[in-house]
This record gives structure tokens, C-alpha cells and sequence, in this order.
């Protein structure tokens, strides 16, 4: 029996990346989750934030929060496009339990 859950994505994009390719990145994210069999649930642009402490030396990153549905099995796959994604600073996916 496969299982549906409810996750919450946040992750932090690099400050030097412009608009387009923040955009590009994040519409990467969503399509994975699709393609993956899994649906966006929202998505929520938190814009410019300071980081607690400097990553990669940036003291600023892009924040995003996405809530989705998907199979276990695909946040690996989720995972691995976020580690190899070099705008992508941190990323943290957290099942919502409901």
C-alpha cells in the first residue's frame, strides 16, 4: 500500500541568484514533486531574510516555504536534486503530522 504524506519544504537560495533563475530553480523543485506523483499544496515566498549564521559566506538568502503531498519514496529523489542544486543554500523537509 503506498502512503500519501504531507511535508513542509524550506529552503534558502543564494542571494547572488537572480529573480529568473530563483524561479527556475523553485519550478525545478515543483515539477520533481509532480513527476514524482505527488502535488503542490502551496508555496510561499518569504523573501530576504538574515541567516543565523554565514553559509558559503552570505549573511542573506532567499527563503521559500513549500507544503506538498508525496510518496515516502520520493524524498529521495526530492533530496538529491536539493543537495546537487548549487543555488540552493540549506533545504529541510519535515512530515506534517496531521
Amino acid at each position: 500500500m503506498v502512503r500519501v504524506r504531507d511535508y513542509e519544504l524550506m529552503m534558502v537560495v543564494s542571494p547572488q541568484v537572480d529573480e529568473e533563475q530563483t524561479k527556475v530553480t523553485v519550478d525545478r523543485v515543483h515539477r520533481l514533486i509532480t513527476e514524482k506523483g505527488g502535488t503542490v499544496v502551496s508555496h510561499e515566498p518569504w523573501g530576504m531574510r538574515r541567516l543565523a549564521f554565514p553559509i558559503r559566506r552570505f549573511k542573506e538568502g532567499n527563503y521559500f516555504l513549500t507544503k506538498f503531498k508525496l510518496e515516502a519514496t520520493g524524498l529521495r529523489d526530492l533530496d538529491n536534486l536539493l543537495r546537487v542544486t548549487e543555488d540552493v543554500l540549506r533545504h529541510l523537509v519535515v512530515k506534517v503530522e496531521t
